[in-house]
């Protein structure tokens, strides 16, 4: 069994910060990839950064120059931070992984039950 555990959303005031925490557990393998989607009301589920194992980073031109994916050092955990929040920042932040569990030879996608980011306005 594998777990994506999210932490770190609430309500923030516009031009706030926030961190994303999401903690990957279970029977693991290898972890190819990890990343942040978030999904506003009524919109599709967008990419909002990615991190691959080498560390190479990619970001939504929305959150550009504003945010930073990271991983700690058993490259388990994933966190965002993101800085200057606005309203349209406001969703619900799925955590991704794309990963190998034990005793598989083939990477499947895991998704976590997702945190709610609202930022005032």
């Amino acid at each position: 069994q594998v777990q994506l555990l999210e932490s770190g959303g609430g309500l923030v005031q516009t031009g706030g910060p926030l961190r994303l925490s999401c903690a990957a557990s279970g029977s693991i393998d290898s972890i190819n990839t990890m990343a942040w989607y978030r999904q506003a009301p009524g919109k599709q589920r967008e990419l909002v950064a990615s991190i691959f194992i080498e560390g190479t980073t990619n970001y939504a031109d929305s959150v550009k120059g504003r945010s930073t994916i990271s991983t700690d050092n058993a490259k388990s955990t994933v966190y965002l931070q993101m800085n200057s929040l606005q309203p349209e920042d406001t969703g619900v932040y799925y955590c991704y992984a794309d990963l190998r569990r034990t005793g598989s030879r083939f990477y499947v996608v895991h998704w976590g039950q997702g945190t709610q980011v609202t930022v005032s306005s």
